[in-house]
């Protein structure tokens, strides 16, 4: 893999600075001669670094006043919202933005698959929930989290749309994440383990409004328990 080049390391690091808050929305970032000394690196480095930002949308320059931090929903790189919605301040609304993009994705895969999946792959489903019913049983988080992920991602490719797939590959770290979070408790596990038999039901039987109504469902409930269990906690 090809080393990062100095000035790709600073914008990250200065990414890094402004994930973790140290920079809102809204606010200045330092100028040259301040960051150049705080990541020891020369002016032109965190000049060119800046302008990398910039052309994320991550940063905007503002003549006569200053280079402000945009608002996340301004960012243009994928790669920087989901390192924002990972490990940034605004976890509440990250999270349930997260599952509002899963709710449009999943349930047309989960439609399309109905009429599209294979034996094979009704069989992979069902291995993943007997999966997480075990993990459920023994309190193994890791392995529950696995297994639900697992149960999504076939049904995702089976959907046999090859952009479905491609949209959520990046946001694995992130659902992984999220995921091991809520999974720790065990009232959303058992929901999670009830919704995901209904939609392998509706797969089972090809019924393409069935699996949409289904994962819809529980998305629903995913939402719920976030916010009762989670965000209300």
């Amino acid at each position: 893999m090809a080393r990062k080049s100095l000035v790709g390391v600073v914008a990250d690091e200065l990414l890094d600075r402004i994930v973790a808050g140290e920079f809102p929305p809204g606010t200045v970032v330092p100028g040259e001669l301040e960051l150049s000394a705080k990541h020891e690196v020369s002016r032109m480095t965190v000049r060119e670094a800046m302008k990398t930002l910039e052309a994320q949308r991550i940063l905007s320059v503002e003549r006569g006043r200053g280079t402000f931090v945009n608002p996340l929903n301004r960012w243009a790189s994928l790669e920087a919202v989901l390192r924002a919605a990972s490990e940034g301040k605004n976890d509440a609304a990250a999270s349930v933005q997260l599952i509002e993009l899963r709710r449009m994705l999943e349930t047309g895969a989960c439609e399309l698959a109905a009429s599209r999946i294979s034996p094979e792959e009704i069989d992979q489903l069902q291995v993943h929930v007997s999966a997480m019913q075990k993990a459920h049983d023994s309190n193994d988080v890791g392995a529950f989290v696995e297994a639900d992920l697992g149960f999504h991602d076939v049904i995702l490719h089976a959907s046999g749309n090859v952009f479905v797939a491609v949209l959520f590959e990046p946001l694995h770290r992130v659902l992984e994440a999220r995921r091991t979070q809520t999974s720790q408790i065990p009232d959303i596990q058992r929901h999670a383990i009830g919704h995901h038999r209904a939609i392998l039901k509706a797969l089972e039987a090809g019924d393409s409004p069935r699996a949409r109504e289904a994962m819809d469902a529980h998305m629903q409930q995913t939402l719920d328990d976030l916010r009762t269990y989670v965000l209300e906690a």
